[in-house]
């Protein structure tokens, strides 16, 4: 690699990640999730299961679930898909739901209603420890990325994430995948 720092870019499209009380009651106890196909960090999957999600002022069928279960169910949601929901969650890291809104979702077996869970997800991007460390980068830094192409942006308050437990790939939501103009292939440049 040259020394540029090029890291792949991914869109997340709307998705959920349940806990296993949850799974238990939209799906039925003793439910387990299936691997539908695996995603860019290692042992994490989109599952075949879907559920619904239902807002104040609209809903979303067929949300993908993400697995495998966590500790806490979690809605990750782009800003447009919360005006049609009627919510207004913060841009959050993962995991960091605390004063988040809250969502209604069914399943096949049932539903559940969340107090709080669903966030918009910061961008970010998963660096493995030896990435992180060539690149001179710290777990949690703020970093700007530039892509380029025909709708060209630089993106900046990138979250860094550094784990040996990740792979590199930048994550960002369809609206600003959308606004870039980003497709399959697509990498990004860490500028500061």
């Amino acid at each position: 690699m040259s020394d540029t720092k090029k890291v792949p870019v991914g869109v997340s499209a709307r998705h959920i990640h349940l806990s296993l009380e949850h799974v238990d009651a939209l799906f039925g106890k003793g439910a387990t999730l299936t691997e539908l196909k695996p995603l860019s960090q290692p042992k994490q999957y989109a599952a075949h299961e879907m559920v619904s999600v239902h807002g104040p002022k609209g809903s979303f069928a067929k949300v993908r679930i993400l697995g495998p279960a966590r500790q806490l169910t979690q809605l990750e949601i782009s800003r447009t898909d919360a005006f049609t929901l009627g919510i207004n969650p913060p841009v959050r890291q993962s995991g960091s739901i605390e004063g988040t809104p809250g969502i209604r979702i069914v399943g096949p077996a049932g539903e559940v209603t969340i107090e709080q869970g669903v966030i918009v997800a910061a961008r970010h991007i998963h660096f493995h420890t030896a990435d992180a460390e060539r690149w001179g980068i710290q777990d949690q830094q703020m970093l700007k990325v530039r892509v380029g192409g025909e709708r060209g942006v630089v993106f900046e308050q990138v979250l860094a994430r550094v784990s040996d437990q990740y792979a590199l790939d930048m994550h960002i939501d369809t609206d600003e995948g959308n606004a870039a103009g980003v497709t399959p292939g697509t990498f990004g440049e860490i500028i500061d």
